[in-house]
């Protein structure tokens, strides 16, 4: 697959970021919430996308950015990534950001409203489970899946970007050749990535939510965004997540082919799944809870009562007799406690139909360079506007 052909500057080895978000926000996302989230009533997907939730018991906090550093190590405020004797500042701007201005009408106050609403709601359907499931999530993404593998691997060598939801990291180490900060919303995945790479090298990783990215603006040679926009529960904020993609990357040159510059690459669930085992198809809704089950493990049964046979006069008999050894009693009994219960988390997807997503890419400024379909989920290659 072709892909930016004139990198940023940058050095493979040079320590990119556990800089890059370190001098953000200094408040760690919340994680709080029910531990089982049970369904709700999805947000609707007429009006603006979203209806009040019937629960909200997390807070938002959609700007907050928290380093996660390797164990013993102090946090970093600055990295520069250099080669051939220029360099990349990927110091992250930190100044606070300016207040805005009181609602003067009846609209701007539903839009904020709305707006509230829909982090409170994606603070407890998406951002409080995957603090829950982290553990057994991470255990169940292990394999690159080869279109994305494809992209990174075609980057040229030295090239600088960002995973935007790297999740455990999976693919923070495709290409050695190229250098990489991962960030995610979730403060236990991120440190699932960090380790992905093993001992020998610990992964720059930093917690971020995906519509306050830290990243300094137009410098990166590539981002990518795995099964991460799916999750925001208004259009608005759907598009809002493409254009903080875009805007992290290198803007092409005027009146070239956009082929110069840096690109995304952005993976959403597909509406259209009617061969898969999921079944969905263009009549589904496109909001939905999908479960997560957490299946509790289940005791050992203990061992049946032992026997052993003994010579005759050993016992006191004439030929052998069988003698039981308690070995505890059957699992099972009446006066057993019950087995633990599965646990369900009901994670909010927004399920694209086709063309959605290009639509999304287009109305915040970006250009679709190539797109395609691939195990039941959209994906779209894209670029800044040259202007």
């Amino acid at each position: 697959m072709q892909q930016s052909t004139t990198p940023a500057a940058a050095d493979a080895d040079a320590p990119m970021a556990a800089a890059a978000a370190a001098a953000a926000a200094s408040q760690q996302p919340s994680s709080s919430g029910s531990a089982a989230l049970h369904a709700a009533a999805p947000p609707s997907a007429s009006g603006n996308g979203m209806q009040p939730p019937i629960t909200a018991t997390a807070a938002a906090t959609a700007a907050a950015v928290m380093p996660v550093p390797p164990s013993g190590q102090n946090d970093s405020t600055t990295a520069t990534a250099t080669s051939k004797g220029s360099s990349l500042s990927l110091t992250a701007n930190t100044a606070p950001a300016a207040a805005a201005a009181p609602p003067s009408t009846a609209a701007s106050l539903a839009a904020s409203s709305s707006a509230a609403e829909a982090a409170d709601y994606e603070a407890e359907h998406v951002h409080a489970v995957y603090e829950s499931i982290a553990p057994h999530f991470s255990a169940t993404r292990y394999k690159p899946w080869p279109v994305i593998a494809d992209f990174l691997t075609s980057l040229a060598p030295g090239s600088v970007g960002f995973d935007v939801g790297c999740g455990n990291g999976k693919y923070l180490g495709v290409n050695p050749g190229v250098h990489m900060l991962g960030s995610d919303r979730s403060a236990s995945l991120v440190s699932f990535a960090r380790d992905h790479g093993g001992a020998e090298r610990s992964q720059d990783v930093a917690v971020a939510d995906g519509l306050a990215l830290p990243f300094p603006e137009g410098r990166a040679d590539f981002a990518i965004c795995v099964a991460v926009i799916h999750h925001m529960s208004t259009r608005e904020r759907r598009r809002e997540a493409v254009r903080a993609l875009l805007d992290c990357v290198r803007r092409p040159s005027a009146g070239g082919d956009g082929e110069d510059g840096g690109q995304i690459l952005v993976y959403v669930w597909a509406l259209e799944q009617s061969n898969s085992r999921r079944g969905w198809d263009e009549s589904t809704e496109q909001d939905l809870l999908v479960p997560w089950v957490m299946k509790q493990k289940k005791e050992k049964k203990e061992k049946k009562p032992k026997t052993k046979k003994t010579k005759a006069g050993a016992a006191g008999g004439d030929g052998e007799e069988e003698v039981v050894v308690e070995a505890g009693n059957d699992a099972g009994g009446s006066n057993d406690p019950p087995p633990p219960a599965d646990t369900t988390y009901q994670r909010y997807y927004h399920l694209f139909r086709k063309g959605e997503l290009e639509e999304d890419v287009e109305a915040v400024g970006g250009k679709v360079v190539r797109n395609g379909y691939d195990k039941d989920n959209w994906w779209v290659v894209a670029s800044r506007c040259s202007s």
